[in-house]
């Protein structure tokens, strides 16, 4: 709360020790739902892919590599200059690029009375500038998402009007059917390193260092718990006349030890692909202390990790390039899973997907979701709910029957004297339950008492809600206080005997909390007896 310096310095001169006691009015009581947990304050995370790929750009740039942008459609042709015999066989994993054709759309007698009465007499001169418009949307001159504003501004009706003519008069558009095209999504990033590097030397002269972290697409028959349609290739290459394997193994090393990776074996593949040369072809095999003992295939601590080999001079020749390049490439999403212990590709790619992810929420998320329900709206209720509060704290022991005087004051324009009251006898003011905790513990939500029998579910802080059956109930009591000054009552007492779900005593669950507990066969238990009364008198 704000608050007077020159007050406070003018009130510590005359008292100290008084105006240092009275500093806690100014601190503002939040009320039952603004308590801790449930005020957070919120942090970024980041995607354990992306944050993978951010680790290895770094890494890639303290080894003197320079980023590069290598284009990620590529027609089939450049396919086929890469990968020769084996191109088939690549292409046979690639997504073709479609598109929809643009039709050539006629306008007869009976579609010029389809569009009157649905644009209104818009005469000869409107039906010819809806033929240009097509025509020029056929011709490439208008782009699909423009036709329908071009026809509503050339017309001067609305686009809504439009649109519903084109959909009801011109069912061809509705009709259409993709046509591939000879473009594809990149399959490999060494698809992208031919045309770059080949451009790139029209311009400047090796020796080149080039990285690129992008995604490539293969068509997979399916998708399973180590490969996605879908991935990103960290992949590098060197251009230089002197470049050899050696420079593979030392890119190898020198990348992978800045992730942990301590031992390494180099073992020739056996794929051949032919756009190495003979030979070249690597597999490098890596050796993790964070896989050791692992519940994976990986449990000694090593993993294939990448490929590096020298591209072959009959592809390089077919892009003018007459320097030998080393290429290094590795699966950014088979790194992340070991950094981030995830054992499937799916579930750390897409944990919101319920698929592929089990769902856990922490003890501490659980507490977030429990909230109080009728809440007192004006300052005066608020000063009820925490006198009542303060009184049962006092007096909840003490043997009915029993009153004791609250709080008195005005609310909402009239004078009201509150109380808590027990008025049954061989009782007391408050029952055993009164003083129960809500608190989320293993997975369950727990209206429990803070004795030595739960201390270890009242260690974690963050798991506790913050908020008691008694303080639950006063906040629902000094609301209907609040109600009952409106309504013109001349008293009005509020009662709470046992309780046995959450809603009796004020409480309510949010519907994420429920759907996690239900969906984990955890519990909500919140009961016990409580068994205490206020009663308001206005005057």
């Amino acid at each position: 709360m704000k608050f007077d310096p020159e007050k406070i310095k003018k009130d510590a001169r005359e008292n100290f020790d008084l105006t240092w006691n009275e500093g806690k009015k100014l601190v503002r009581i939040p009320t039952l739902n603004e308590r801790y947990p449930r005020i957070t304050l919120r942090y970024g995370k980041a995607h354990p892919v992306y944050d993978t790929i951010q680790k290895l750009r770094e890494a890639y740039l303290r080894m003197g590599f320079e980023e590069m942008m290598n284009p990620l459609i590529v027609d089939d042709k450049e396919v086929h200059k890469q990968f020769g015999s084996e191109a088939l066989a690549v292409l046979d994993r690639c997504f073709y690029l479609a598109g929809l054709p643009r039709p050539n759309v006629g306008i007869s007698d009976e579609r010029i009375a389809q569009i009157k009465e649905i644009l209104g007499d818009i005469g000869d001169e409107g039906i010819n500038k809806i033929r240009q418009v097509l025509h020029s949307y056929k011709k490439g001159k208008i782009d699909g998402d423009d036709l329908v504003p071009e026809i509503s501004a050339m017309l001067g009706v609305s686009d809504a009007l439009v649109a519903d003519m084109i959909d009801r008069v011109f069912p061809e558009f509705k009709e259409l059917v993709p046509q591939a095209s000879r473009k594809t999504l990149r399959s490999h990033m060494t698809s992208g390193w031919f045309i770059s590097l080949g451009a790139l030397l029209e311009r400047q002269e090796p020796p080149f260092h080039f990285f690129s972290i992008d995604r490539c697409f293969r068509r997979e028959q399916q998708e399973d718990a180590s490969r996605l349609m879908t991935y990103y290739s960290a992949s590098c290459v060197i251009m230089d006349e002197d470049v050899t394997v050696d420079h593979g193994k030392a890119v190898a090393e020198g990348l992978l030890s800045q992730f942990g990776f301590e031992k390494f074996i180099f073992r020739p593949d056996e794929k051949r692909s032919k756009y190495y040369v003979p030979d070249t072809q690597t597999e490098v095999f890596a050796f993790h202390p964070k896989l050791v003992g692992s519940n994976s295939k990986y449990s000694d601590g090593w993993i294939e990790i990448a490929t590096f080999g020298i591209y072959s001079p009959t592809a390089l020749a077919e892009y003018d390039i007459p320097y030998p390049v080393m290429n290094l490439g590795l699966g950014v999403e088979r790194l992340a899973m070991i950094l981030h212990d995830a054992p499937d590709v799916r579930s750390l790619s897409y944990p919101q997907i319920p698929q592929y992810t089990e769902w856990e929420m922490s003890d501490g998320e659980l507490a977030k979701q429990v909230f109080v329900d009728k809440m007192p709206e004006t300052q005066e209720g608020i000063a009820i709910a925490a006198a009542i509060v303060s009184q049962c704290e006092l007096h909840g022991d003490e043997p009915s029957p029993c009153e004791f005087p609250a709080w008195e004051g005005e609310v909402c324009g009239r004078k009201v004297k509150v109380s808590v009251i027990e008025p049954e006898e061989n009782t007391k003011l408050c029952g055993p339950a009164a003083f129960n905790e809500v608190v989320a513990y293993q997975g369950d939500l727990l209206g429990i008492p803070n004795t030595k029998k739960w201390q270890k579910a009242f260690e974690n802080h963050s798991a506790r809600a913050g908020i008691r059956f008694i303080e639950a109930f006063a906040a629902q009591a000094a609301r209907e206080i609040e109600e009952a000054a409106m309504s013109g009552a001349t008293e009005h007492i509020v009662r709470v005997r046992v309780v046995k779900v959450p809603s009796e005593i004020n409480l309510k669950i949010g519907s994420v909390a429920q759907r996690y507990i239900t969906g984990k066969k955890k519990k909500i238990d919140m009961r016990g007896p409580v068994f205490t009364s206020v009663k308001a008198e206005f005057f």
